[in-house]
């Protein structure tokens, strides 16, 4: 069985109603990411920091997959997929999709500030100062900010070398270390990127484009990929 690797980005939460920062300039709805997305930000004002994520929280979980999210769980059907998705939220998995990596962490959970190992998951409730963990400290959101390393990046980056079809949707790939990933993909494979924008890739030429949104062109994509096997 064919293995597939997605990376997926902003472009494809968007098509559910999820806004972000790179939408305004780096405006995230209104804030400036340094004071609500950095290490920093949340040492200055932890209320700021956790209200912001409490609104973000409550938007995704009102979020419904759309079609191009229920298209890729449909791919499991005749190959083995695996989503990596830079998105905090949870609409791949809403979807059915079973196997999914979140370089950037999940909105709907909350870890202890000093001890990563300390996680919970709340859905679409609110983190107020002075909730607390098991082990006494403030609970933050389980999202990795501007500053801090990504922990699931050695993972990513083994999934993509090891892909047979590598497909790209809802992301610029110029913001990293996410971008660096599609360089760890065997230069030989089948290489698609769904994007009504042309891509700011190194070398553009390598790769089928489907140009439009994520909501429109992953179906489509699917279906033909599905058909190779009837």
């Amino acid at each position: 069985m064919d293995k597939i690797v997605v990376l997926s980005g902003a472009g494809m939460s968007a098509d559910s109603g999820l806004k972000t920062f790179r939408d305004a300039d780096g405006l995230w709805e209104d804030h400036d990411i340094r004071q609500v997305a950095t290490p920093r930000a949340w040492e200055a004002d932890k209320e700021l920091v956790l209200d912001f994520y409490n609104q973000r929280r409550k938007q995704a979980f009102d979020a419904i997959p759309h079609a191009g999210h229920k298209a890729l769980a449909n791919l499991e059907a005749k190959y083995e997929v695996t989503v990596v998705t830079q998105n905090i939220d949870s609409l791949h998995e809403q979807a059915g999709s079973t196997e999914v990596v979140h370089l950037h962490g999940e909105i709907s959970k909350v870890r202890s500030e000093e001890d990563p190992s300390l996680i919970y998951n709340i859905g679409g409730d609110s983190v107020d100062v002075g909730d607390t963990a098991d082990d006494g400290a403030q609970l933050r959101p389980h999202v990795v900010w501007f500053g801090e390393p990504v922990p699931n990046m050695e993972k990513a980056s083994a999934l993509v070398s090891a892909a047979d079809i590598l497909i790209v949707i809802g992301t610029s790939l110029v913001v990293y270390p996410a971008a660096g990933l599609q360089e760890f993909a065997n230069p030989a494979i089948l290489k698609y990127i769904i994007d009504p924008a042309n891509p700011e890739l190194t070398d553009y030429s390598e790769w089928k484009h489907i140009r439009k949104t994520a909501e429109e062109g992953t179906p489509s994509l699917v279906s033909e990929l599905l058909n190779r096997y009837r």
